[in-house]
């Protein structure tokens, strides 16, 4: 009997025994096409100069808390990160996941405004039917309604404008162009109904990952969004915890927008599942005012800034950057798309078929017409994720889609290792997924 406490107390699963590229392993020896596991495996579960790097660093120092000394590794992987960071972002906050990473944002622009004699801006607006992290500051940021709702009575109060969800929100005769000004726009009216002089930030994932499944947004809407958060002196925070790291064809997934926040959080792809790591990072205007005003940021954890977590980090952002492994995810990507809408590009229950690079996402709608969602009794995510497993697909499903409640989708999120032939094996895969439940 087991002593886990597992996600779900009435699944049982396989045990986890070994990795190979582009596949997971289970105790039984069957194979695992690893196209979900939370976008986290971008080098896939076998590289060996990622576990070179681990082995060695726990070798020469395996823990060093960062109120005392800093760690070579640590320093490596923030010159590394700001080396290739958009805009003016100049220094690096290590934590162990997303959620902290957001956390650890949140926290920082509060006490930015703090240290500049802004004591009033204290509001973060961000969007419905987003994730940010399951700590209670990061809850509160996300807007999916069934995340937040036994857990409503203990959230921070925070707003939430419409996402820039085009293919279920946008108005018949609307273009794209004008629906993303115009749902852009709603931080505006935000803005101005909260007070400007008591909003402090804005925070919003570039792609929209496991609430919505791999939903960017339209052309010109963050461009839009950098402008309003200019005008009213409110921080932008992009959250590319699981966008971010190359998955979506570059290695910052905001480079595509053409706009750069003042706080931006990784985590998943930065350690590619060897270690737990996420990261913050911010402009060096935000670091200025701490390091000027009181000195010291009012946050931390035990891990921060692990040695051996940013040894095998910074090993992973050389692969990526070295090998030019995100515009492959960009290309394969492509393929990916492409083979799905030769599978699906007609199926009566896909209403639609997006995202960006290796980070995909397959809607499923009882009418393809109405795009009418199923109904959420039948828990068709569900039964698709156990059907695709036993297929040998790891993939990411997801319920809620629309609303938090109604709608279901597919997150695809393979390794940037992917091949040809894996692309193949992973479509066959979830058609016969598909036709088991549909």
């Amino acid at each position: 009997m087991s002593h886990v406490f597992p996600r779900h107390t009435k699944s049982e699963l396989p045990v986890a025994a070994g990795g190979d590229g582009a596949y997971l392993i289970d105790a039984d020896g069957k194979r695992y096409l690893d196209c979900g596991d939370a976008a986290v495996s971008c080098l896939g579960h076998s590289n060996p100069a990622v576990i070179r790097a681990v082995q060695q660093q726990v070798e020469q120092i395996a823990f060093a808390h960062t109120g005392f000394m800093t760690s070579e590794p640590a320093e490596a992987l923030a010159d590394l990160l700001i080396q290739h960071a958009p805009g003016d972002l100049d220094r690096v906050y290590f934590v162990s996941g997303g959620s902290e990473a957001t956390e650890a944002a949140i926290k920082l622009a509060r006490q930015y405004f703090l240290e500049i004699g802004q004591p009033e801006r204290r509001h973060v607006i961000a969007r419905k039917q987003s994730y940010h992290g399951n700590t209670l500051g990061a809850l509160s940021a996300g807007g999916n309604a069934w995340r937040r709702a036994q857990f409503a009575p203990m959230l921070i109060e925070m707003t939430h404008i419409s996402a820039c969800y085009e293919y279920a929100e946008k108005p018949e005769g609307e273009s794209s162009f004008d629906y993303g000004q115009r749902v852009a726009n709603e931080l505006e009216a935000e803005i101005l109904r909260l007070g400007p002089e008591t909003v402090m930030a804005f925070m919003a994932e570039p792609v929209v990952g496991a609430t919505l499944g791999a939903v960017p947004a339209v052309e010109g809407y963050f461009k839009r969004i950098r402008e309003i958060c200019d005008q009213y002196g409110v921080l932008l925070i992009l959250d590319e915890v699981m966008c971010g790291m190359g998955r979506t064809g570059h290695l910052f997934a905001c480079d595509h927008d053409g706009v750069a926040p003042d706080i931006l959080c990784i985590a998943k792809g930065l350690g590619a599942g060897y270690q737990p790591i996420g990261a913050m990072l911010c402009t060096d205007e935000i670091y200025g005012a701490i390091r000027d005003g009181s000195g010291f940021f009012q946050h931390g954890h035990t891990y921060i800034g692990h040695p051996v977590a940013t040894a095998a980090a910074l090993a992973v952002v050389r692969e990526l950057t070295e090998g030019d492994l995100p515009a492959r995810a960009g290309r394969m990507g492509s393929k990916l798309h492409s083979a799905l809408e030769a599978a699906f590009g007609q199926h009566p229950n896909v209403g639609d078929l997006r995202g960006r690079g290796l980070f995909r996402g397959v809607e499923l709608v009882a009418d393809r017409e109405t795009k009418t969602p199923f109904d959420p009794s039948l828990g068709i995510a569900g039964k698709i994720k156990k059907a695709a497993l036993a297929e040998g697909l790891i993939c990411y499903p997801m319920a809620g889609t629309r609303d938090g409640r109604n709608g279901d989708h597919i997150l695809l999120a393979p390794p940037f290792i992917i091949n040809d032939e894996q692309i193949g094996e992973l479509v066959s895969k979830l058609e016969r997924s598909f036709s088991a439940v549909l």
